[in-house]
């Protein structure tokens, strides 16, 4: 009977690693917000500001580890302030690819996951605002692409998925004369439904 249960608890946890080693395929929506903030040196200060994110999510994987490739439209606001009190409000809208490497812990539909990556941002658009006082020299020359870093945890409770990330800018946005080094970094929640 010990042969049995021991065989039996055997074959038991050799199906699962053998499924856990299968690849897999999934495919989602999601949306959520962000908090964009400019992170400069030196002359000028900046506000985290809200803005938005939306798009498709595909997640490949096996032996505990998967690919997350996402594509997202997101908006985002932040500013610049001078010790002088000048302002110039950014909104952008872009294009973000995040290409994540992530591990799950759990099983039956709910698990906890663990990510993180680089994502590659093109600038489709972007608008900004001055305040009366502001001059033409505050005008940012910002550049129609980007690379950060994004670490990030996640939720998965059967379909549904729950996203917080924050995402570390690692190439200068921004090359007008006279301003200093300007990258922008966010915090994004979001939350995402998996289509099959």
């Amino acid at each position: 009977m010990k042969k049995i249960t021991l065989l039996f608890v055997f074959l038991l946890l050799s199906f699962y690693a053998f499924s856990q080693a299968l690849p897999t395929f999934q495919l989602g929506v999601k949306g959520g917000m962000n908090l964009a903030k400019f992170k400069t040196k030196d002359t000028f200060s900046s506000d985290n500001k809200g803005g938005y994110y939306g798009g498709i999510w595909a997640r490949i994987g096996g032996a505990g580890i998967h690919l997350q490739p996402e594509l997202y439209l997101s908006g985002k606001n932040s500013s610049l302030v001078t010790a002088s009190g000048q302002e110039n409000s950014v909104k952008f809208t872009s294009l973000d690819v995040p290409i994540l490497i992530g591990t799950k812990i759990g099983a039956a539909g709910f698990g906890v996951r663990l990510n993180t990556g680089p994502v590659f941002t093109f600038i489709l658009d972007e608008k900004q605002n001055f305040g009366q006082a502001a001059s033409s020299a505050f005008n940012g020359n910002f550049k129609d692409k980007a690379l950060a870093w994004q670490f990030g945890v996640g939720l998965d409770i059967g379909k549904l998925n729950i996203d917080g990330r924050y995402e570390s800018g690692l190439s200068q946005i921004n090359s007008a004369g006279g301003y200093p080094t300007t990258k922008l970094n966010l915090y994004t929640i979001g939350v995402g439904f998996r289509i099959f």
